[in-house]
């Protein structure tokens, strides 16, 4: 938790050990300074370490409070016996939301630290399932940001009790306000790209089917919106078409590793945005379930997920292309074969090495850097420089 509170952390699975998590939550269901643990359960693993540090943290007199989905398909008669177990530790246990899948990879940690009261945080994109995190390329975020942790804590309060709707103005929440976020978000690349200016966007997700949010990305590749996509399953969207899709190019990855990640980026005249999403554009997840979708404002995460994305566009050996004619054919250069799960693996074991060998004045420099006020935040230039 002290290098959480110090900077961002961004995790990248199966690259990185899903046991980070799992350490996390041991810590906590441990430390006597923390007063409560909240989390939201979709699929978890048989004999789940995930569970076992829940009802850990209960048996110490934590408040641990689970919202477990008990529709999620495939596992519902795992999670009614997890239901039953955590109950019997003594943890507060619903089951969703009445009408309203909750499918958010979330958890809150609550801690007293100097008087204070300080909440730590997970937003991902995938389950807490230590089996799939060796199989399904996902991402997890954890933060101290009070920006962030203070709207987590608002939508927990929503499960509780469902009146309390809430305002979010960082995250992107299903079903209040992420069909209304995106279509603004690609509407300013729009307003951007008609005036003259670099406009442009990277999608990457499962599916995408939404017919509105569809239609949205023809209007800005009409409007001369620069669009690049990874859609790994279901892509309803036709790129290339004369007129309509000319200014988008989609691609699919199916690797020995399931790509599962959702990663959103738009050029914002500039100042990109970044996101990470539990859910794809579909209609169900837009309307129909409880979905998170969080900001990332580190610049060097933000750089991270720059370099993972471009990372997968390159690949020549499992990419497939989206065409008009369907035929979905290999991406084939006279490049060197370049496999883009392999490729990742390559660079965040260089990037872990790197970061390694920081002199440790040099690193708290970065870190003093990156936890500074997000208004306030020095720009990704400078850090590169000191980094340099």
């Amino acid at each position: 938790m002290s290098v959480i509170k110090s900077k961002d952390i961004l995790l990248a699975y199966p690259y990185h050990s899903f046991l980070h998590i799992i350490d996390l939550l041991r810590e906590a269901s441990i430390d006597p300074n923390v007063s409560s643990i909240k989390m939201t359960l979709y699929r978890a693993s048989t004999n789940s370490s995930i569970v076992n540090a829940l009802i850990n943290a209960a048996r110490n007199g934590k408040h641990v409070f689970v919202v477990l989905e008990l529709q999620a398909r495939f596992d519902e008669e795992t999670n009614i016996y997890y239901a039953d177990k955590l109950q019997e530790a003594g943890v507060e246990v619903i089951f969703g939301v009445p009408g309203l899948k909750v499918h958010s990879k979330l958890f809150l940690i609550t801690r007293k630290e100097e008087k204070k009261v300080v909440h730590y945080a997970h937003i991902g994109t995938g389950n807490f399932n230590e089996k799939t995190a060796k199989l399904y390329c996902d991402h997890s975020l954890l933060t101290a940001d009070k920006s962030i942790t203070q709207e987590v804590e608002r939508l927990f309060a929503f499960y509780h009790d469902n009146y309390k709707t809430g305002h979010f103005k960082h995250l992107i929440v299903s079903p209040f306000n992420s069909r209304k976020r995106y279509v603004a978000l690609i509407n300013k690349e729009i307003e951007n790209a008609l005036l003259g200016k670099d406009a442009w966007m990277i999608l990457k997700m499962n599916s995408l089917v939404d017919e509105d949010m569809i239609k949205k990305l023809y209007e800005a590749s009409s409007a001369g919106v620069k669009i690049r996509l990874i859609v790994r399953g279901i892509c309803s969207l036709i790129p290339g078409v004369p007129g309509l899709s000319e200014n988008i190019k989609a691609i699919s990855i199916v690797d020995k590793f399931l790509e599962h990640s959702r990663i959103f980026i738009f050029c914002h005249g500039g100042e990109e945005k970044y996101f990470l999403s539990s859910g794809d554009w579909m209609n169900r997840n837009l309307d129909f379930r409880s979905e998170v979708t969080v900001p990332i404002y580190d610049h060097e995460l933000q750089a991270q997920l720059m370099e993972y994305v471009k990372i997968q566009f390159q690949d020549n050996s499992k990419a497939r292309f989206h065409s008009p004619e369907n035929v979905n054919e290999y991406v084939h250069n006279s490049k060197r074969t370049f496999k883009a799960q392999d490729e990742i693996y390559k660079w965040i074991l260089n990037l872990q090495s790197q970061q390694s060998r920081l002199p440790k004045e040099l690193n708290g420099k970065v870190s003093s850097l990156k936890s500074a006020k997000r208004k306030n935040s020095t720009s990704p230039v400078r850090i590169q420089k000191l980094k340099s």
